[in-house]
């Protein structure tokens, strides 16, 4: 799977869907409407007091009764508000949760909301965590430092500008009233937090692949893969229609089966016919298997009669290493290294006893990938595998003469999308 980053100085920039977050907007209106919405307060921060403070539980109260939802619902709605940024905590800033309890939130200023489509440029960043080096005097978060760094060294030619926009808007911040000041601060830091995750994040995700701008925007990412419609509903619709129309002569609840449905009845036989090993298949079992190939390898008879076949075919390698990446993946995450390490030496490794033969690009990604294991690292290799043996042709064998004339000898086709 190939995952795509978003920089917008590559012409990539976060196109939201503008209609689901103008429904959220409409809630976060009504939820700061005097008269309906939630009652905020002041509280104490620190030695600071900040105005229109308001709890996790108070939120979580108004969208049951705004929205006639459950708990649960409630809270994951309260919990996309704070990650998409229009509510920030003002406690725990790198939690973007909602917390269903005495945690302090705020309101974050329609400035900052996504519909501004104001992209998160390097420039502006490097401006504020130059501006909160000063305020900080050079004490910043790990995070942050690292980020400064990196863009310290990326933005070295323009440097003195950042410095420069910095210094001035700092000045101009102190001539603001403290508690001003204060959430002017809160609310930039969470912008940055939700649009700017700490590089860890991204590099731990697999984000963070250009060692020269190591800063991707990883909620970004989400938003856009959430938001995003993949298909018309007609397409999806007519698809959803094919497979039933497909397997409804194969689902008991569905259409009778026989001998007996075991679900209604006290005859279990027809669980016996169709047990994972069994020395006579079914009609119904078998005609299951031309729907898909994956459809015959899920079943394990199916799987049986497909490995004897490529035993004849030279190539039975190929199903082992398949049932082996399976393994891996849906086996307990204690042997992990281990079976990695068997299936390289058995499959991968130069000489190995059952090579398999996959395109180099492939094996290199591969074999790197399992310097440092996990479920999904032979993922490629096994879709390479997994189309290889779904395209695999029998033997060329002769074919008898018909009225005494020979007949050249023909090729069966490939497989059947089974």
């Amino acid at each position: 799977m190939t995952i795509r980053t978003i920089r917008p100085n590559r012409g990539q920039h976060y196109r939201p869907r503008m209609h689901c977050l103008q429904k959220i907007e409409a809630h976060m209106v009504e939820m700061q409407d005097p008269k309906s919405g939630l009652k905020g307060a002041e509280q104490k921060l620190n030695v600071t007091t900040i105005p229109h403070v308001i709890t996790g539980q108070d939120i979580i109260a108004w969208l049951l009764n705004k929205m006639k939802v459950t708990q649960e619902e409630a809270e994951a709605y309260g919990t996309m508000l704070v990650a998409y940024g229009y509510i920030y905590p003002l406690q725990n800033h790198r939690k973007l949760v909602m917390c269903n309890d005495g945690s302090l939130y705020r309101f974050q200023t329609p400035y900052f909301w996504p519909t501004q489509k104001w992209v998160a440029e390097d420039c502006d960043y490097a401006i504020y965590l130059a501006k909160r080096n000063i305020r900080k005097k050079g004490v910043l978060e790990p995070f942050e430092q690292e980020h400064y760094t990196h863009l310290h060294t990326w933005l070295n030619h323009k440097w003195d500008f950042i410095v420069m926009q910095a210094t001035e808007q700092y000045k101009a911040g102190k001539e603001r009233k403290k508690p001003d000041r204060v959430v002017l601060d809160c609310q930039e830091r969470a912008y940055w937090i939700v649009n700017r995750p700490p590089v860890s994040v991204c590099v731990l995700q697999g984000f963070c692949n250009d060692s020269r701008k190591p800063f991707f925007f990883q909620n970004i990412f989400y938003q856009q893969a959430i938001m995003r419609s993949k298909v018309k509903s007609s397409v999806s619709l007519g698809a959803l229609v094919k497979f039933v129309n497909t397997y409804k002569n194969h689902d008991p609840f569905l259409a009778p089966c026989l001998p007996s449905n075991p679900w209604v009845t006290d005859n279990d036989t027809y669980w016996t016919l169709n047990i994972r090993r069994v020395d006579q298949c079914t009609k119904m079992r078998v005609e299951r298997w031309s729907f898909s190939f994956f459809e015959l390898l899920s079943d394990q008879r199916g799987r049986d009669d497909f490995k004897s076949f490529l035993k004849k075919e030279f190539s039975g390698e190929n199903l082992a290493f398949w049932e082996a990446a399976e393994e891996l993946k849906w086996g307990s995450a204690a042997a992990i290294a281990t079976k990695a390490a068997v299936i390289f030496k058995t499959f991968l490794a130069p000489g190995a006893p059952r090579w398999i033969n996959i395109d180099g690009r492939t094996m290199g990604l591969t074999v790197k990938g399992l310097d440092h294991p996990h479920r999904y690292v032979l993922d490629g290799a096994q879709t390479h595998v997994f189309l290889l043996m779904k395209k695999v042709r029998p033997a060329r064998v002769p074919l008898r003469p018909l009225n005494g004339v020979p007949l050249k000898t023909a090729e069966r086709g490939p497989l059947k999308d089974r």
